[in-house]
């Protein structure tokens, strides 16, 4: 551990206070309890809780956890004396015991981009650039962005939070020299410090010094459809017409209605730049031209956007997205009905399967005893309570010991 955050972490102090007072509820002499993590099937119709946004999970960050917080020495007697001390005060009483989701909303939304790409180009080429990570400055912490950025680059290339791929490579390694890219890029404030009346001036002079790489330049600071006419359909068309296919101009509109002003955007360029046709039929901006929005973008306004473009004949080869909040920190326990339950416990000596079932929700009772997890000749993912390990039926049992 490195700084000095890590040196004061406490894995004694990271947790729910009341968990600290379990010791003393659970029935006298019990050994060992076994519990379970999982994303609960959707709600009934009789429930009272809201139904999970996907079918689909992603499992990610467990290596990072154990590695970081689990492998080597990890409690101490300080640890203790500190744990000690601070419960004290909280409960006012001794009571210490002194003896991903980002991954899955990532993946929803490259299911939706693949659809919709295979459809309208007849190919997935670019897809892992689709969708790009702008996610830093809007989340909780460091720590925040830098998990959350690595459940991301699960499926997606593109990001501008470089922590993630940090993480990465120092807890789970990559093939490639990083696993998460970025292109050059302006910000509002490069157009501004022009002024006004200099836009033009701010443009050229970004677009000049950067080349020979793809940039990608905002271009909303004062009218995103007068930029995308007049200065980059007209002024400096010239420049934009010599830049080559791995050096892309990708202008990026960053206010307004998500589908609204990319229709309208792409509708001004198709008349000031050559457009083709694709192989399915779609319209298509010559390969030095492309657009970004990264503004106002959830699974929501992505589906909207993307279908709206399908209607419209446009190839979502054009566009990529970029999404931050709504991507890194959006998210809650309830998205995918996250529960972690204990289902077996070993009291003097005798193995109990323990579980839950409410009478109010029967949704929420939980699986009892150890369990097993097979994998179905369809290839998907089959639980059994009470479960016998490997069996005939269902094969082997998946779940296996990694720490």
């Amino acid at each position: 551990m490195n700084t000095v955050a890590e040196a004061k972490f406490n894995i004694l102090l990271a947790t729910d206070s009341y968990k600290v007072t379990h010791y003393k509820q659970y029935p006298s002499n019990t050994g060992k309890i076994h519990s379970y993590f999982e994303c609960r099937e959707k709600k009934t119709e009789n429930s009272k809780g809201k139904k999970g946004k996907y079918e689909e999970t992603i499992f990610y960050g467990l290596q990072y956890i154990l590695n970081k917080f689990l492998k080597g020495k990890v409690v101490t007697k300080e640890n203790i004396q500190e744990a000690k001390e601070v419960y004290k005060e909280h409960f006012q009483d001794d009571v210490f015991n002194e003896k991903g989701w980002v991954a899955t909303n990532s993946r929803e939304q490259k299911k939706i981009l693949a659809k919709y790409l295979l459809e309208i180009s007849g190919n997935l080429d670019g897809l892992e650039y689709k969708l790009h990570n702008f996610g830093y400055r809007g989340v909780s912490s460091q720590e925040t962005a830098s998990i959350e950025e690595s459940a991301h680059l699960v499926n997606f290339k593109g990001t501008d939070t470089v922590e993630g791929t940090a993480l990465i490579k120092k807890y789970y390694g990559t093939k490639d020299p990083v696993p998460g890219y970025s292109v050059p890029a302006a910000e509002h404030s490069m157009i501004t410090a022009w002024g006004k009346n200099h836009e033009k001036d701010a443009f050229e002079h970004i677009v000049t010094q950067l080349s020979s790489v793809p940039v990608s330049v905002v271009s909303n600071s004062y009218d995103i459809y007068n930029a995308c006419e007049k200065i980059w359909g007209e002024d400096l068309r010239h420049l934009i017409l010599s830049r080559s296919t791995e050096a892309p101009l990708i202008i990026r509109p960053d206010s307004g209605n998500p589908l609204d002003t990319v229709l309208k955007v792409l509708v001004i360029l198709g008349k000031k730049f050559p457009v083709t046709e694709n192989s399915e039929g779609y319209k298509l901006l010559p390969p030095y031209l492309r657009v970004i929005q990264g503004d106002g973008v959830d699974i929501n306004t992505l589906q909207e956007t993307v279908e709206g473009m399908k209607q419209k004949k446009w190839s979502i080869e054009n566009l990529a997205f970029g999404s931050g909040g709504a991507l890194l920190q959006t998210l809650t326990r309830d998205l995918l009905n996250c529960s972690f339950k204990c289902s077996y416990v070993v009291t003097y000596g005798l193995g109990i399967n323990v579980f839950k079932d409410p009478v109010a929700d029967p949704n929420k009772r939980s699986k009892k005893g150890r369990l097993s997890l097979y994998r179905t000749p369809a290839g998907n993912f089959v639980t059994l309570e009470e479960g016998k390990g490997d069996l005939e039926e269902y094969g082997q049992d998946l779940f296996h010991t990694v720490f």
